[in-house]
């Protein structure tokens, strides 16, 4: 009777087909970068389940186009027009005649991140270079979504990387955080997926990513607790496996 059930588990249990942090899951392990898994992030079938459903393929990203965005527009904004009529609302009046219009074209805007993949911004922007010292770029500017709730997430992004003889232009990584950060996001999420595709474009001897957000999920509505800020990190490589390396880069981040 038990072995019966040792193969019926093993008959439903996923198989690592399923993508990994952006990368793919082969033979139980996740291949993200070259280096060694840390400890305890060997690819189980549940770990790998739920990873498939938080990161997609860095390269097989863009879900909407242009012409998804002009062919959905009416549809958007006939949405806003009833949210105004159910909050009790009259979409007639003067003030709001093109409010559902102006907030159908804010929202895509907002999410303008699923139009765009990150291989096309890092095509002509990766360079071979003998450089094996840690490259940070830090405060940089980010705003979101939030996924659970619609209102916004913002705040500042530090990326950190260790060079394996190739470099990103310095303003990719901005771009990077732009096309994430531009889509429903939650922080946690967000912070991995910036950190994953730097390893994947580059291959890098490691990253290091740290979000600090405002959610006005929390600030306007629930708790209502004005300064509270969430951090968030990802480190991959040499900055997850050697604590000088990352006390290195939480250092130069706070400097």
């Amino acid at each position: 009777m038990e072995r019966s059930k040792v193969k019926q588990s093993e008959k439903e249990a996923p198989v690592g087909s399923d993508a990994s942090l952006n990368g793919h899951c082969e033979g139980g392990r996740a291949k993200v970068a070259k280096w060694k898994d840390a400890p305890g992030e060997a690819c189980s079938p549940s770990s790998s389940k739920q990873t498939s459903s938080v990161m997609e393929s860095w390269k097989e990203e863009r879900t909407r186009s242009v012409e998804d965005n002009e062919m959905s527009l009416p549809s958007i904004a006939a949405a806003y027009t009833t949210i105004l009529r159910g909050l009790g609302e009259d979409p007639q009046r003067q003030g709001l005649l093109k409010t559902p219009w102006r907030a159908a074209t804010a929202m895509q805007f907002f999410t303008k991140g699923y139009q765009e993949k990150i291989i096309d911004v890092l095509n002509d922007a990766i360079f071979d270079e003998d450089h094996d010292e840690m490259v940070i770029v830090k405060d940089i500017d980010m705003f979101s979504m939030c996924e659970h709730h619609l209102v916004p997430i913002f705040g500042r992004v530090h990326i950190g990387y260790l060079p394996n003889k190739r470099v990103l232009g310095l303003s990719k990584l901005a771009r990077i955080v732009e096309i994430y950060s531009r889509r429903l996001q939650v922080q946690e999420r967000l912070t991995k997926q910036i950190a994953v595709a730097i390893t994947e474009a580059l291959q890098p001897a490691g990253v290091g990513v740290v979000i600090e957000a405002t959610h006005m999920c929390m600030v306007m509505r629930g708790v209502q607790k004005m300064n509270s800020k969430t951090v968030t990190s990802t480190m991959l490589g040499v900055f997850r496996e050697d604590p000088k390396t990352r006390d290195e880069f939480l250092t130069l981040i706070r400097s």
